[in-house]
Parts: C-alpha cells; sequence; structure tokens
C-alpha cells in the first residue's frame, strides 16, 4: 500500500470539490486520486475493524468497488465520512457472513512480558486486546484513537448521536485498560 500524507492537502478545497464532482461523473482520474488519497486509511481500519488480515483485504476491496459503483449517492464534499460508512458495512457485513465470534479470554496475553520485550510483541497484545472488544466499541475506538477522527465525525461515519460516540470511546479505553493491565503491571515489575 501507498500512503501520501501529501494527498489530504493536495485534495482540500476547490479542488476536492472538482474531483468529487468528476468522480460522480465516472472520472477514473478523479477515482484513482480519491483511491490513493484514502487506500491507506481504509485498509487500516478494515485490518484494525475486522481482526484479520485476509478479511481486511476483502473489505478493502469491497469498500473501493462500492465507492465506485454508488458514486452518484455522494451528495456533499464529506468523501471521508461517506467512504467509512462504506468500510464500515462491508466489514460489519463480512463479520457476520464468516461468523467471526470474539475470542475467548486468552491467558496468552499474560504470559511474563518482561521476557519480550520487542515492539512487535507489544503491537501484537493491542492488537489482540483491540479483538477482544464488542464490534462496536472496537470501531469507535479505532477510529477516535488510530484514524484520529473527531467525536463528531464518529458520529456521523457509525450514524449515532454525539454523545454515544464519546461513551463508546471512553468504554472501549476502559476495557483495553482492563485487558492490558496485567501485561503493564508485568512489564513494569
Amino acid at each position: 500500500m501507498r500512503y501520501n500524507p501529501n494527498h489530504r492537502r493536495t485534495l482540500e478545497g476547490g479542488l476536492l470539490s472538482q474531483v468529487l464532482e468528476e468522480f460522480r461523473d465516472g472520472s477514473r482520474d478523479a477515482f484513482r486520486l480519491l483511491y490513493d488519497r484514502f487506500e491507506y486509511p481504509i485498509y487500516r481500519f478494515c485490518k484494525h475493524l475486522t481482526g484479520d488480515e485476509a478479511t481486511a483485504r476483502d473489505a478493502f476491496q469491497e469498500t473501493f468497488i462500492r465507492m465506485y459503483e454508488h458514486r452518484r449517492e455522494l451528495k456533499t464534499d464529506c468523501i471521508e465520512s461517506w467512504l467509512f460508512s462504506i468500510a464500515r458495512r462491508v466489514c460489519l457485513n463480512l463479520i457476520r457472513m464468516r461468523r467471526r465470534e470474539h475470542e475467548a479470554f486468552d491467558e496468552s496475553l499474560h504470559t511474563n512480558a518482561s521476557t519480550q520485550e520487542s515492539d512487535d510483541i507489544l503491537r501484537a497484545h493491542l492488537s489482540r486486546a483491540l479483538s477482544m472488544l464488542p464490534i462496536t466499541l472496537r470501531e469507535a475506538v479505532i477510529l477516535r484513537d488510530i484514524e484520529g477522527y473527531s467525536y463528531s465525525d464518529i458520529a456521523d461515519i457509525i450514524g449515532i448521536d454525539l454523545s454515544l460516540a464519546k461513551v463508546r470511546v471512553y468504554r472501549a479505553r476502559l476495557m483495553m485498560r482492563r485487558i492490558l493491565s496485567p501485561i503493564v503491571t508485568e512489564r513494569s515489575s
């Protein structure tokens, strides 16, 4: 995946409006610009939400297929909210289809972390803890803490009230702390 952080800047203001208008009319170049801008954040969101590489790839591809197929339904210039909403629905549908259930509490999260100092191990613990959250809390905390969206944007993407978006992020963070506290305790001792 290629990600150019400058794409966010290059597709702002009047240029974004022009690209979106061309995209609605079916321009492949406009689609490519939008794809290049959003491929990395959407893939990362799908990966975190599904917790599975193969499912994330499927969700990622399906998101951009649906984006193009439903381009005329985009009524505003809020492409980010619209695209993340599509990705969210695709991920949830794939999770339901594959009947992925939350994994039971895993004792491997509580192994002696002091002997395992690598960042990869810590990332694995965080990813595993994230996958243990209920999907409603997981998507909210991913959008807030990983993707950096405001609570208002999260409410728009998920389709909930602003106060509920804040509650979900708060609860997700609390659960993550509970899940990870034995690891933090072991690492600090």
